[in-house]
């Protein structure tokens, strides 16, 4: 099972305020649902509550969330407590890819442990306050390529570029 991640990062590596998403980019927002629609998608409890309610479950994916409390409940989610637990879970439900959806610290934990074998990235090109952040990564360890470059337009204020990363 490949195990990607997917997220939207500013040029400084900011990619949330106040436990929610900084910018609004409907193109990226479309990119993210056709790229981890009818699979696992692995959020940690405070990014999954972040989701507005009417939104949450994600729609024809398998959402698994990851929690230290021990009696966490989500209805439509599957409660896991660790992130190895989540990727197990996908693999014995048969999926061919999972996608890890943040927030940072999931992010960090997966990238730190090696488990993350492909990263879409949507560059933001713009940097933004915030108090969450993008790990650092050596790119040097991953081939790049472009998928999508987007300009700012009516309804997506910001240029950004999607990029696939595959460890090399």
């Amino acid at each position: 099972m490949i195990v990607s991640l997917i997220v939207a990062v500013a040029e400084n590596n900011v990619i949330g305020k106040d436990n929610n998403l900084i910018w609004r980019l409907p193109a990226d927002m479309r990119f993210f649902k056709e790229t981890t629609l009818h699979h696992c998608v692995v959020t940690g409890r405070k990014n999954y509550e972040s989701i507005p309610k009417k939104f949450r479950p994600l729609p024809d994916r398998t959402n698994i969330v990851v929690t230290r409390q021990k009696d966490y409940k989500e209805e439509g989610a599957v409660v896991v407590h660790s992130l190895a637990e989540a990727v197990k879970y996908a693999e014995e439900k048969g999926e061919e890819e999972c996608f890890i959806i943040g927030g940072g610290q999931i992010y960090q934990q997966a990238l730190q442990k090696g488990l993350i074998d492909q990263m879409f990235i949507t560059h933001v090109l713009e940097e933004f306050e915030g108090d969450t952040f993008f790990p650092q990564i050596n790119f040097e360890e991953w081939e790049e390529e472009t998928l999508l470059t987007h300009l700012k337009d009516d309804k997506n204020p910001h240029h950004f570029t999607i990029k696939k990363y595959t460890r090399k």
